[in-house]
């Protein structure tokens, strides 16, 4: 309770402002999570080509997993109609629908993580605007009264940044993985149509 107390008690004197920036954190972050699961889930015991293969030449399919080549081939084998070009096209439309759920909230994440420092720039502009109303009324000797508009505009700031840096560095780590998973989507559908 003690920490929440003391992260009010700093956050407080942001402003207004404070509110976007922090519904912008929870945002990217709960979006960031759900990638990560998937991520996790599409990964996690997934089966490899040479299974893959296997199970195309008739392996049972009871026991696989939900992993990402395990899906496709799992929906190739349902699809296909017994004809080589034909089973050819399936694959590819099999691997075609995985690819939007890979991509999926990558450019929210990136947005997010950029508007936040943005919303950061914005609170450092009405503390300045807090600070000049302040020395028009009060001139430069109330150092005090200057000093509300002062730490608005450098804790919107900071929290912008502590928001935005580690929101850029997971959009990149994501787009990198799901890049890897694609490129094993692409050689999957390959493999596949040799053996069809």
């Amino acid at each position: 309770m003690d920490v929440i107390l003391e992260t009010y008690d700093y956050l407080r004197p942001g402003g207004i402002v404070m509110i976007p920036i922090i519904l912008t954190s929870l945002w990217m972050w709960a979006l960031i999570i759900e990638r990560l699961f998937y991520l996790r889930r599409m990964r996690h015991r997934d089966i490899s080509l040479k299974e893959a293969v296997e199970i195309l030449q008739g392996k049972d399919i009871s026991s696989l997993s939900d992993g990402l080549m395990a899906r496709i081939v799992i929906r190739f084998i349902k699809e296909k109609v017994g004809q080589r070009d034909l089973d050819r096209n399936i694959i590819n439309q099999c691997a075609m629908k995985e690819r939007p759920l890979l991509r999926r909230y990558l450019a929210a994440i990136t947005v997010l993580a950029a508007v936040a420092p943005l919303l950061g720039l914005l609170g450092t502009v009405t503390g300045m605007i807090t600070t000049f109303n302040v020395i028009s009324i009060f001139g430069t000797g109330n150092a005090r009264a200057m000093a509300g508009g002062i730490s608005e505009a450098l804790i919107t700031t900071q929290s912008g940044l502590l928001v935005a840096i580690p929101g850029l560095f997971m959009s990149n780590f994501l787009a990198r993985r799901f890049a890897w998973l694609e490129n094993s989507l692409d050689e999957l559908a390959m493999t596949l149509r040799r053996y069809v």
